[in-house]
């Protein structure tokens, strides 16, 4: 095979990294985006783990076509009907059967023998089998495994029916020369290996994880598993971004390809972070903010003379846009729709009015309007669809001499008007407290961060927050050009995905 194939597990390990919660609109969401990526199979989730799961599984397998969608299960006969129930509905399902065979997870965690491990491991292959032709068996802990059992097993769930073997490295053990010779190791081994794709799943808790899954491909490995901006149990996975564009700019070292439309890379990485909470470091590669950014005068005088001198990638390769329209209170809606399009949005006319809207507000406050400015407002606006309370009316007093004090009024489920004022440590308690008394839902405020979406005076602010409630932390985002404002709409945000999880208004 001269291609690598791209197995996206973001809605699966990567929702598994705490503090991530998405619903099932949220996953259909991200799915979208990543069948417009091409990826070439999408983890949609793990089906016996929650109803939940089970129903965000069944839904993305009606409605996306163009990717292969893929089911987890542990090796257990139920999990597996599970994953078939849910899975079945895709136009190509695969059911991915995991179960440990390193001697620490034997030994503390399964409390079973090797013999007892690999009869379990055939028989769940051959079960899942009955179901469809895709089955995938992943080892879990393989690096930490005995080599030789590694083989036998991986040997006996091919003869059993799996298409594809994926060798992990659970917890991000190995280092790159150990985990390629394992893979090679595989292909010297095992007879029958050349009549399975033999794929790899790296954890990133030695910041190893893109660096082990790319010598494992060096090695023959055809299939990589990896996240989105690279989140996941932990530290993370490895990251997809990272991953195809190595694979892209260095084809002189790897001759190899992958489907990935690698434009549609941007507006992925936004999405998910959107999506989870959890932000795009500055200097992360690819998609960080820093990644095409040039401060030193050298650098700089580089860059002006050819991009090539200083930019190994374009980012247009990558989606960041560019564009040399400048966005203010006089542009028309027609250039404020095209600019969307540039970085990736296609709302409907409804979500259009209602962006544009926004956008004339925030455009009031400030001269110049970023394509940051604008992906956090459209964000914003977006992320209103879904509401049990709307936040109608904010009105804050504070001072170094006086008492902060919060009056807020919103708007139920139902259209009822409801208003309250609270006394706070700061303003920003004092809205917290004044909300938590017209909704009466119990949580615990367990993070909050502040930062600036652009430079200026004039910047909108971000908020992030996340809330615990019955051990479940819920994140919210919201964002305005007045930071008590965005404040109070992050934690309208987190409490309305916790309201919709719970299935519940108000107590």
């Amino acid at each position: 095979m001269d291609k690598v194939i791209i197995f996206d597990t973001t809605l699966r390990d990567g929702e598994q990294a705490a503090g991530a919660m998405l619903n099932i609109q949220e996953k259909l969401e991200i799915a979208r985006q990543l069948e417009k990526l091409n990826v070439d199979v999408i983890e949609a989730g793990f089906p016996a783990s929650s109803p939940g799961d089970f129903e965000a599984v069944r839904l993305i397998a009606q409605e996306v076509r163009g990717s292969s969608i893929c089911a987890l299960t542990h090796a257990n006969a139920k999990a597996i009907d599970s994953a078939w129930d849910a899975v079945k509905g895709a136009k190509k399902p695969r059911i991915h059967v995991f179960l440990s065979t390193s001697e620490i997870h034997l030994a503390h965690q399964l409390k079973k023998n090797r013999d007892e491990i690999l009869t379990l491991a055939k028989d769940m292959v051959a079960r899942a089998k009955s179901y469809t032709e895709d089955i995938e068996f992943s080892p879990m802990d393989a690096s930490r495994t005995d080599p030789e059992f590694l083989y036998t097993i991986v040997q006996a769930v091919i003869e059993a029916g799996a298409t594809t073997v994926n060798i992990t490295d659970t917890v991000g053990y190995a280092i790159p020369e150990e985990f390629g010779k394992l893979i090679r190791g595989i292909f010297e081994n095992v007879p029958n290996a050349n009549k399975a794709v033999i794929s790899v799943h790296c954890h990133n808790d030695l910041g190893l994880a893109v660096a082990n899954s790319l010598e494992a491909v060096r090695q023959g490995a055809r299939q990589v598993e990896c996240t989105v901006n690279g989140i996941g149990e932990r530290a993370g996975n490895a990251s997809m971004e990272e991953i195809v564009m190595a694979i892209k700019t260095r084809n002189d070292l790897f001759n190899l390809s992958t489907r990935i439309d690698t434009t549609q890379i941007y507006r992925a990485s936004r999405l998910v972070s959107e999506l989870t909470g959890f932000a795009v470091q500055a200097n992360k590669a690819i998609v960080g903010h820093n990644a095409f950014r040039h401060q030193s005068g050298i650098h700089q005088d580089g860059v002006i003379k050819l991009a090539l001198n200083y930019e190994i990638m374009d980012p247009k390769d990558v989606g960041v846009p560019a564009s040399s329209l400048v966005l203010g209170k006089l542009s028309g809606r027609h250039a404020f729709k095209e600019r969307l399009a540039e970085l990736g949005y296609v709302l409907g006319e409804e979500d259009l009015n209602r962006a544009f809207s926004a956008f004339k507000e925030v455009a009031d406050k400030k001269r110049e309007i970023t394509d940051r400015d604008i992906e956090s407002l459209v964000a914003q606006e977006m992320r209103t669809v879904s509401e049990s309370y709307h936040l109608d009316y904010l009105q804050v007093s504070c001072g170094d001499h006086s008492m902060p004090t919060a009056t807020v009024r919103l708007i139920g489920p139902r259209g009822e008007v409801s208003a309250d004022a609270a006394l706070g440590t700061g303003p920003v308690d004092a809205v917290y407290k004044a909300i938590n008394r017209i909704i009466g839902v119990p949580n615990r405020l367990t993070e909050f961060s502040v930062s600036s979406v652009t430079a200026g005076i004039d910047a909108m602010g971000e908020v992030l927050i996340r809330i615990e409630s019955d051990g479940v932390t819920y994140t919210g985002r919201g964002s305005a050009t007045d930071i008590i404002v965005a404040s109070a709409r992050a934690y309208m945000n987190a409490l309305n995905r916790m309201l919709a999880s719970e299935g519940r208004s108000s107590t």
